[in-house]
């Protein structure tokens, strides 16, 4: 099973990133904006479309007030398996925050294609909760 993660800092409080990543219906306007486009919510499943063209549906599984952690399960032929998780953590600098989104999934061979997408997602993630 192919396993990664991947962390960034981003110069907002642990709150704002916070606030804006549990509001799971609304990655396009709060949280990866210009790389989540649209957003269609069921009350379980989140569709999305991605500035690349693709899409997704993703099952959230947990929101976590107590340890500021989503996870979510996509649903796709191409998956055999796939759990991921965003979490944000406490930084020593004033004002900012860390980002850690972690992904384990079947088969492995999607991996590179998925582990570039959650790259240009925390990408996306810094300039949006950033302002920039």
């Amino acid at each position: 099973m192919a396993y990664f993660e991947h962390e960034i800092r981003i110069r907002t409080t642990p709150d704002a990133a916070w606030d804006a990543l549990r509001d799971v219906s609304q990655l396009h306007t709060r949280l990866v904006v210009g790389f989540v486009v649209a957003c269609e919510w069921d009350g379980q499943t989140r569709h999305l479309r991605f500035a690349n063209g693709l899409s997704a549906a993703e099952r959230i599984v947990a929101v976590s007030e107590a340890h500021r952690r989503v996870s979510w399960s996509a649903l796709s032929e191409r998956l055999a398996h796939h759990n991921a998780s965003a979490q944000v953590l406490a930084d020593d600098e004033p004002g900012a925050c860390r980002v850690r989104w972690c992904v384990d999934l079947l088969p492995d061979a999607v991996a590179p294609a998925i582990e570039t997408m959650v790259l240009a997602g925390l990408q996306a993630m810094r300039q949006t909760l950033e302002g920039v």
